[in-house]
């Protein structure tokens, strides 16, 4: 095999204990106005009223905008700029989770190119570099702040949708994991299963041939020597420190691996891309209205049962990378280690109606760039007793 990689990231990525405090240097560099997009519960977070006062001791100024709501729905997005207008900024800061910090990718789209957030769905719809965007998550899990998606919520289609551009890459992240310490189990697991299964997809997406000019056709090229790279060592931090954050949130080093994986994840999906877990949970998240990662978490065992035959090598390296016996070992292991954490274990689980199963599978197999990506194809037939399988946890039915 001849070896081919692309990666895209950010000019600047700082990760590491008290990096937060470093904030104000960073943003003095791309301009003098600072749009801060955060939500209303951070805005009254002394760590976050901490970041701000660095701001304005750098010689910034500040305007806080705390309106993201969950899962950003494109009216939020086209208001919050709106508003912004009339301050002018230079740049913007995302701090918050993955809402945040796609809210302030989203609006920095809005406020340099105009137009309203459909404008740029998909891919490579971005007509040119966005004002500076400077990203500090304080979650573990969707790896925003190293990718060229922001996901939306569009109650046209009743399903969420990404921009996908790498001008949208964050100029500089600043990654720290103390912003984490107060996370609860429950977010926590979401959160970094979120992550797992981004590097599970990434690692095992569909190896494509590796033609010239195929990274400025495609944002997701499939895995590449790069992006499984970061995909495997992220999957090797977050077996290592996923449970013990959910068991105890005060524990430092646990934080660490999180968050360290979680944005090595968002370094190899943000070039692989994901694939059927992801196709499969935007309507089932349209429907059950449940958090994304539990969601995509729920289903990549089924996936993963589904796509094993295409990918034994690479559950062979997962197998070693987690202390693991064999590659047979890894989905039931996987499985398991998502329940421990509370994540759940059928469609059913999540408040999918059964009525509503042949609908999902209708629905995952449009979204093409995704189902294309899956290592294993997926025609309705065989989509529908995949989300049949996942809805009732009959694995047989994957036979």
């Amino acid at each position: 095999m001849t070896l081919f990689g692309t990666i895209r990231a950010p000019g600047e990525l700082v990760f590491g204990s008290g990096q937060r405090r470093s904030l104000g240097r960073i943003a003095k560099k791309f301009g003098e106005r600072a749009l801060v997009i955060t939500d209303a519960r951070l805005v009254a977070d002394a760590q976050f009223q901490d970041m701000v006062a660095q701001l304005e001791k750098a010689g910034l100024a500040v305007r806080v905008d705390g309106s993201t709501p969950p899962d950003v729905p494109v009216e939020a997005a086209l208001a919050s700029a709106g508003a912004a207008r009339d301050f002018s900024p230079d740049l913007v800061i995302g701090v918050g989770g993955g809402s945040c910090l796609d809210m302030a990718k989203a609006v920095a789209v809005l406020l340099t190119h105009g137009g309203k957030p459909q404008d740029y769905f998909g891919e490579y719809n971005v007509p040119g570099a966005v004002m500076p965007i400077i990203a500090v998550p304080t979650t573990a899990g969707t790896g925003s702040e190293v990718t060229p998606v922001a996901v939306l919520s569009d109650s046209e289609r009743n399903l969420k949708v990404g921009i996908s551009s790498p001008y949208i890459i964050p100029a500089t992240s600043i990654c720290d994991p103390d912003l984490t310490l107060t996370c609860p189990p429950s977010l926590t697991a979401i959160a970094g299963a979120d992550a797992m299964t981004h590097a599970l997809e990434a690692f095992t997406a569909v190896r494509r041939e590796a033609v010239p000019g195929i990274a400025q056709e495609r944002v997701f090229v499939g895995k590449n020597a790069f992006s499984d790279h970061f995909a495997l060592r992220a999957i090797s931090l977050l077996w290592q420190g996923l449970e013990a954050a959910c068991t105890n949130g005060a524990d430092a080093a646990a934080r660490e691996k999180v968050m360290m994986g979680a944005t090595l994840a968002g370094l190899a999906f943000g070039v692989a891309g994901t694939a059927a877990a992801h196709a499969i949970q935007y309507p089932v998240g349209a429907l059950t209205h449940t958090a994304h990662g539990a969601g995509v978490a729920c289903l990549m065992p089924y996936v993963m049962r589904w796509n094993a035959p295409e990918i034994t090598p690479e559950l062979a390296e997962i197998a070693a990378v987690t202390g693991l016996g064999s590659a047979e070992e890894v989905i039931p292991a996987i499985a398991a280690l998502f329940a421990r954490i509370g994540i759940p274990t059928t469609l059913r689980e999540l408040g999918l109606e059964e009525n509503r199963v042949d609908w999902v599978a209708e629905q995952s197999c449009g979204i093409a760039r995704l189902i294309e990506n899956n290592p294993r194809p997926l025609p309705q037939p065989d989509m529908r007793r995949l989300v049949a399988a996942a809805y009732s946890g009959d694995v047989s039915l994957l036979n």
